[in-house]
């Protein structure tokens, strides 16, 4: 270590995998580096690299499918450990990329996918499902559903909100917009809803800031939380806790997701695949706050 210092040597990586194939490079493929979503995973991944030989490199396509499929070149260039890439809605090109790929691949945030090889996440309809039924046991009669961007998740949790409602023989009462998800684009969503229709008693959304958006629309409005409105949001980000009243949401531990990725990756770096691919299912709870009425939490793991 003297004379590595003394040298200012720097291992060549490129000879180091052609001497074994492999180089200890993790590849995190996101949709986005502003979302606090996002970030956790980045946090639990980086956790987990700690103290090993691995190294993490993130890669943001942005939510464009094509540029996913050109980090994935770019990434699988370098012979990595393994990939990690979020969701399934790879492009055809990308999921046969990953398919024939030399390395693990960990497909994270759902498990009610296509598998590939490796999947670490949870049932988005499944937890949006018991969300909006916990919104009727509450005794809200008219949910809507509220959603911005409207990516493949976000169509599931939708899928989740109209199946609990058409269990109830209630109709849909939805608003969404393709625009990026943030409070702004909340409190416009409710303003439509409510216009077209009024008789709405609460809402499920499918980002926490847009949740926001609707609670402070609720407030500008003079609509009494959760006495006479509800609000649940989606993903279970720090910031509606400390709301006044703290904000309703589903809760994902996306640090464990981040963290549980890159050790599966570590762990079965060197074993092969199995056909159908595994999921490891993180769970979701139902936290429910002071935007709706009480109820005992609801915990799935």
């Amino acid at each position: 270590m003297t004379a590595v210092t003394r040298l200012g040597y720097v291992p060549n990586l490129a000879a180091s995998a052609l001497a074994s194939r492999r180089t200890d490079v993790i590849g995190l493929l996101l949709p986005s580096l502003s979302n606090n979503v996002y970030l956790d995973v980045v946090n639990g991944a980086f956790d987990r690299v700690s103290g090993t030989p691995h190294t993490l490199q993130i890669g943001n396509h942005r939510y464009s499918p094509f540029e996913e499929e050109k980090l994935i070149r770019v990434f699988l260039q370098q012979n990595p450990t393994g990939l990690i890439v979020a969701g399934g809605e790879q492009t055809m090109a990308s999921a046969d990329l990953l398919r024939e790929a030399a390395c693990r691949v960990v497909q994270i945030m759902d498990i009610d996918i296509d598998v590939i090889d490796l999947a670490v996440g949870l049932n988005h309809e499944r937890a949006a499902t018991e969300a909006v039924s916990g919104l009727h046991r509450q005794g809200y009669r008219h949910v809507g559903f509220l959603g911005a961007r409207m990516d493949r998740r976000s169509q599931k949790r939708m899928e989740g909100y109209r199946r609990a409602v058409a269990d109830v023989g209630e109709a849909d009462r939805v608003s969404t917009s393709l625009q990026p998800s943030s409070a702004r684009i909340g409190a416009d969503l409710l303003t439509d809803l409510l216009a077209r229709h009024p008789e709405t008693d609460a809402v499920f959304t499918n980002n926490d800031d847009i949740a926001l958006g609707a609670a402070l629309e609720c407030q500008r409005r003079g609509i009494r939380v959760p006495d006479t409105f509800g609000i649940c949001g989606f993903n279970g980000m720090d910031l509606l806790q400390e709301m006044n009243p703290p904000i309703s949401t589903v809760s994902i531990d996306r640090y464990r997701m981040g963290w549980l990725a890159v050790d599966r990756l570590i762990e079965l770096k060197d074993a092969g695949r199995v056909a159908g691919g595994g999921c490891e299912d993180i769970g979701f709870e139902v936290a429910w706050r002071g935007t709706t009425r009480e109820e005992i939490a609801v915990k799935e793991s």
